[in-house]
């Protein structure tokens, strides 16, 4: 995999076979996680590559479909990719047709800050997510995105203590929040926490708040993110 750092284009080239397949999906999630924004993968240089490729990439989109200003599309000039994964990507016969269609997709709003695990660090993502719901026209998704954020980020503080990213992504009527850190340790859900236990209900308040939240893997770590519609705000904040 040859990835160009001053774009959004990642070429594969070469053989894929069965032992480079979790290679190559570790390598394109953590290029997702780590730019934000699409990622255009260039399937051109594969040889033999069969079904393999698009299971592959299809399910690389569909793990980071709802973090952050996160997507990917194809460039696919020899029709590598089967028809029955092409229906779960955006193809693409050129590089110069992807770019385009690239190009007329709104960037979504993002904000980034990179954060230790140190008392204090949710305060501070409290106010930068407040700035930008605000900023972004959804002030309404402020509360609800600040109650997200700060169970991710306490997370990671009490659980995880390694640095963090936390993403915050604004499209449409919808904000997506992420944050990466470098434990794989899991976060568990089990469900609501008994009444006479001590904390356990930063995820119950997640999945309160959120209409999807989920965790993936990375080689060196996690991403657990979360997405927050408006027209669900009132309905939480009823309950």
């Amino acid at each position: 995999m040859v990835a160009d750092e001053s774009s959004a284009l990642v070429r594969l080239a070469g053989t894929l076979g069965p032992a480079d397949v979790d290679r190559v999906r570790d390598a394109l999630l953590t290029r997702l996680v780590d730019r934000p924004g699409p990622v255009l993968v260039d399937v051109a240089g594969l040889r033999g590559a069969g079904p393999a490729v698009g299971q592959l990439l299809a399910g690389v989109r569909r793990a980071v479909r709802d973090w952050p200003a996160a997507d990917l599309l194809v460039v696919d000039p020899t029709g590598a990719v089967a028809e029955r994964d092409a229906r779960e990507l955006a193809v693409y016969p050129t590089e110069a047709e992807a770019t385009a269609a690239l190009a007329r997709t709104p960037m979504a709003a993002v904000l980034t800050e990179e954060l230790t695990p140190a008392v204090g660090a949710a305060r501070w993502v409290r106010e930068l997510v407040t700035d930008g719901c605000a900023r972004w026209g959804v002030p309404e998704l402020a509360e609800p995105a600040c109650i997200a954020a700060t169970e991710l980020v306490n997370n990671v503080v009490a659980h995880a203590s390694t640095p963090m990213t936390l993403r915050l992504a604004a499209q449409g009527d919808t904000v997506h929040l992420a944050v990466r850190d470098r434990s794989r340790r899991q976060p568990r859900y089990g469900g609501l926490a008994p009444l006479t236990s001590a904390g356990g209900r930063g995820l119950l308040l997640i999945d309160t708040v959120a209409r999807r939240w989920g965790s993936t893997l990375l080689p060196d770590g996690k991403v657990i993110w979360c997405v927050l519609h408006t027209e669900d705000e009132s309905h939480w904040h009823h309950d």
